[in-house]
């Protein structure tokens, strides 16, 4: 009988960590009934491969490894129709595993698995993002745009560390730096600002870069987005912040400005690095100056 499940993992995650523990977890997912497995071989097949998953008869996926592959496999799945979206299930394997954190996936792999195949099913929501040209993609955890884009910039050159001391040797490094704030136009229900803005960080989950707790009350099935942004500081100042952050304690910091909303127009005097969930949406050279986001709840149906 064909299986209904697909396992979609990427090899290479964790900087290729992430082979060998999918290999461990194959005898596991045969116990629990089987599933048919596909290993990524280029960036964004993922996504490819999960927009096929309906058409190929599969009613649930599993993502196997961290929050790029769970990106890219979400993109995918919003290519499909919602009555015939497949089910999503997380086994977080990768370095961050932000997004299925905030889900409450196990992070324990093997339990993680049992889960995939008898957990309950949950709604989740994801959001979209497009630029001025047009370009358009989901997230499932975080946008970052400014100065923790720069820093998720910078993690690629970072050689000696994953996880969260790579995201940490990075944010060190982008504010010794001295990263200058954009002049930014935001819009959001029921406010706008006009002003110098170092970061911008928009959450549909409370924290990103493997446990940096930038908006920390933000929660993935509650139709809204979290957004916490900081005005342009001294660089001993965002040293002062960083512990803050991690610790959730920031939000209390009079430099620190935080807020909930369905939609958000950002515009800008100059190129705007942006990440989405880790992937770089755009670099200093792609001349992003504006960006829309917004909510789209209830989008994805979760076992965990």
């Amino acid at each position: 009988m064909p299986h209904t499940t697909q396992l979609i993992f990427n090899p290479m995650a964790d900087r290729g960590h992430s082979g060998e523990r999918a290999s461990d977890l194959r005898a596991m997912v045969a116990d629990q009934g089987g599933a048919d497995w596909h290993g990524t071989e280029y960036p964004a097949q993922a996504t490819e491969v999960a927009a096929r998953a309906a058409d190929n008869g599969y009613t649930t996926l599993v993502a196997l490894g961290g929050d790029g592959t769970v990106h890219e496999v979400i993109n995918g799945l919003m290519r499909i129709a919602p009555e015939r979206r497949p089910r999503l299930a997380i086994v977080p394997i990768g370095s961050g595993n932000d997004f299925s954190f905030a889900a409450g996936v196990a992070a324990n792999p093997q339990e993680a698995v049992r889960r995939a195949f008898t957990g309950s099913e949950r709604w989740v929501d994801v959001a979209l993002i497009r630029d001025g040209s047009g370009r358009s993609e989901y997230f499932c955890n975080t946008c970052g745009i400014g100065f923790d884009a720069a820093v998720n910039i910078r993690t690629r050159k970072v050689k000696f560390f994953t996880g969260f001391f790579m995201y940490l040797t990075a944010t060190l490094q982008t504010i010794a730096r001295n990263f200058i704030a954009p002049h930014m136009q935001v819009q959001f229900d029921g406010g706008a600002l006009d002003q110098p803005i170092l970061m911008l960080t928009v959450g549909n989950g409370p924290r990103e870069g493997g446990g940096f707790k930038t908006t920390p009350a933000a929660r993935v099935d509650d139709g809204l987005l979290d957004f916490v942004y900081i005005s342009q500081v001294s660089q001993f100042r965002m040293l002062q912040l960083l512990p803050k952050v991690m610790n959730a304690t920031h939000v209390t910091e009079p430099d620190v400005k935080l807020g909930t909303t369905t939609r958000l127009r950002v515009s800008a005097d100059r190129a705007l690095p942006i990440h989405i969930d880790g992937e770089l949406f755009a670099p200093y050279e792609a001349n992003v100056r504006a960006v829309e986001i917004e909510i789209v709840p209830r989008a994805i149906c979760l076992v965990a």
